[in-house]
């Protein structure tokens, strides 16, 4: 998948495109978005992926107001990853922390994160040209 080929210097970029140009739409304005930077323990770096990637197929495929996850990990130091979440508002990120699955990733991954700092964003412009 492209995103995993995304380094932390082109994401960076991209939030500060994000942050910095265009406009917000009367729409956009109900969004919530959310970046999470994460630190895992190296020795559960892969079981903590499978994890991340199965929470978050998860959501996708079964939560209407979860509108995207970009999850990527620094290319030079992969046990800090950065996750940028969109939901369609507020009921629906509530909704996303009451879910079977993401309690479950939360449960599976406890031991694994060394640190978690979440970040409130507002989103000026969000677009991609990614298929899935």
């Amino acid at each position: 998948m492209i995103i995993k080929k995304i380094g932390l210097r082109s994401l960076a970029a991209g939030l500060l495109t994000l942050f910095f140009w265009g406009t917000t739409s009367a729409q956009d304005k109900n969004l919530v978005v959310r970046i999470a930077r994460i630190v895992i323990d190296s020795a559960q770096l892969e079981n903590y992926r499978t994890a991340l990637k199965e929470g978050i197929e998860t959501a996708m495929r079964v939560e209407p107001g979860v509108l995207t996850f970009y999850a990527v990990y620094e290319k030079n130091n992969p046990t800090h990853l950065t996750i940028l979440e969109v939901y369609a508002n507020t009921d629906a990120y509530k909704s996303h922390l009451e879910t079977a699955h993401f309690k479950k990733y939360k449960t599976t991954t406890r031991d694994m994160v060394k640190s978690l700092e979440l970040v409130d964003a507002a989103p000026i412009e969000l677009l991609s040209k990614m298929k899935q």
